[in-house]
């Protein structure tokens, strides 16, 4: 697995890229957000680590651009704790959010959640998921809204996959942070939310009245079929 590590905090970049390393993840570095963009087209990563706030170009645009041609899966890293910061990093396309500073032990365990989900360890091979507005290709992860196929980050993939294969099951925001992201997200669930809101805009004719993303309220969101 090749992971790239992004910030302009040398030092720590020093670090996760040691302990990264012990747990047998090979690991490329960079120091500022053009370039993580330009290693990022020229190389296959497994997933990439970027601070908020880098020279050059920030950790956001950065994740914008990326997400222009790759779905690899990212996570934001940053020193501010702010929601309205990270529902930003969400936003432009982000997959995960950690604060500095943090446990190293946090890093490794949301990496390692990363890939797993990533890798897609609980689809099942060879098998396609449809509606009358949409598809998915749960060998290829890919989705498709009327035969065009749609770009979906990994999260956003995961997601719309676990509400598709169980249709009419109620998942209150905590089940899909556990289940989907694979931990608590300490009671910031409004991540939830976001990749809801993008799901429909990307799958659904009307975003505004869904068809099949359904929201029951109070409770959480299931798939309508």
């Amino acid at each position: 697995m090749r992971i790239l590590v992004v910030d302009d905090e040398r030092t720590l970049v020093k670090g996760i890229k040691f302990n990264l390393e012990n747990e047998g993840y090979e690991v490329e570095c960079a120091y500022d957000g053009a370039a993580a963009v330009e290693l990022a087209r020229e190389g296959k990563f497994d997933l990439m680590i970027l601070d908020l706030m880098m020279p050059e170009l920030d950790g956001l645009e950065a994740c914008m651009r990326i997400r222009e041609f790759s779905n690899v899966p990212i996570m934001m890293l940053t020193a501010k704790s702010e929601d309205a910061d990270k529902l930003m990093g969400f936003e432009c396309g982000a997959d995960d959010y950690l604060t500095k500073p943090f446990n190293i032990l946090e890093l490794k365990a949301r990496v390692r959640a990363l890939l797993r989900r990533a890798a897609g360890v609980q689809r099942m091979q060879g098998s396609v998921l449809t509606t009358d507005g949409f598809s998915l290709n749960t060998e290829e992860r890919s989705a498709f809204r009327e035969g065009q196929p749609v770009n979906l980050t990994a999260k956003e993939y995961d997601l719309i996959e676990l509400l598709m294969r169980n249709p009419r099951r109620v998942y209150s925001r905590e089940n899909l942070m556990n289940v989907v992201w694979g931990y608590s997200y300490a009671g910031d669930y409004r991540t939830v939310d976001v990749h809801i809101r993008r799901l429909r805009e990307k799958l659904e004719r009307n975003p505004a009245e869904p068809d099949h993303i359904m929201t029951k309220w109070g409770v959480g969101y299931y798939f309508k079929e």
